[in-house]
């Protein structure tokens, strides 16, 4: 097993540690603002591994798992002797040029420096500094602990042994990566979840629907088959002749329906508040964090679900 550091203790980078540490990893945790680490992450991650292994245990013991994990008083401290790093500071291109222009001055030359970031392309912040080859984008859907996908992406000089050896560790580490071969804001999934969003604006805007139908269509519909399956294999399965056929006989439709959606569409600050305010009717904001612990548990459900099918 590895050392890995995590830099930034957030939720990200708590869920980070949690993951690190649930697949054998001693994790040296660092954050910026003192005591953070120990009286905020620690706990939290010990928390995280004691639910995943409720849910989908691995045979370890869950203290044990969270023992790995250690708070670190610096960068250099957390990144000494590390063979991955995974930077989750804030999602600020200055702050993450410093934080890892310091990352890379005390890591090992051939440690792998990763970022978290979920919109910044690697090129803006990934290559002032020492063999900058060694770095890459690694960016998770949060709660990484909860989601295992994790979008690897190059910052145009990052080595093809980079990318490989990031996704082998992640693989390892119980997580789905899936390399984006080049540059592009908001990867793959953020561009796939705001091109929809932004279609539901458009629907709700025009007075098609309300927020709590596109909810529904997702929930009760859509999600349903994109639990287990994703829309290409969804679209196969839909036809008798596969996705050939789907394609022979939809395709028209496909590209009529995708030239009509508005994903620009110019909804309004008050289309934004009444969405807003029907969500706090069903969830206020200070309940959030309640209904993100069952959102979790939620997911952890469909992962079980989603592991059994495959068995």
């Amino acid at each position: 097993m590895a050392k890995i550091a995590c830099i930034g203790a957030g939720t990200v980078g708590q869920a980070w540690a949690a993951v690190f540490a649930r697949a054998g990893h001693d994790v040296s945790l660092h954050d910026a603002q003192p005591d953070v680490v120990s009286n905020v992450a620690l706990p939290r991650a010990r928390q995280i591994i004691a639910d995943l292994e409720a849910s989908m245990p691995t045979g370890a013991s869950a203290y044990e798992a969270a023992d790995r994990i250690t708070d670190a008083p610096s960068i250099a401290a957390a990144v000494e002797g590390a063979y991955y790093v995974q930077e989750s500071v804030r999602e600020d291109v200055d702050v993450k040029r410093k934080a890892f222009s310091e990352i890379a001055q005390s890591a090992s030359p051939d440690a792998i420096l990763a970022s978290s970031t979920s919109a910044l392309p690697g090129s803006t912040f990934l290559t002032d500094f020492a063999n900058p080859e060694r770095a890459l984008v690694a960016h998770p859907v949060n709660p990484p602990s909860h989601i295992p996908l994790v979008e690897l992406c190059g910052s145009g000089i990052t080595s093809q042994k980079t990318i490989d050896a990031a996704h082998e560790l992640l693989t390892a580490s119980g997580m789905a990566p899936v390399v984006v071969k080049k540059e592009i804001e908001g990867f793959l999934l953020n561009r796939l979840q705001y091109t929809l969003v932004a279609e539901a604006m458009h629907l709700i805007g025009e007075g098609y629907c309300t927020a709590e139908d596109v909810d529904r269509v997702m929930t009760d519909g859509l999600a349903l088959r994109w639990a287990s399956i994703g829309p290409f294999m969804t679209a196969h399965l839909n036809a008798k002749g596969g996705f050939q056929c789907f394609v022979d006989q939809l395709g028209p439709m496909m590209r009529r329906m995708g030239a009509e959606a508005k994903t620009d569409y110019d909804w309004s600050p008050q289309q934004a508040t009444e969405i807003h305010e029907w969500l706090c009717t069903h969830t206020p904001v200070k309940d959030i964090p309640k209904k993100q612990t069952l959102r979790d548990r939620k997911i952890l459900a469909t992962r079980k679900m989603q592991a059994d099918d495959a068995d």
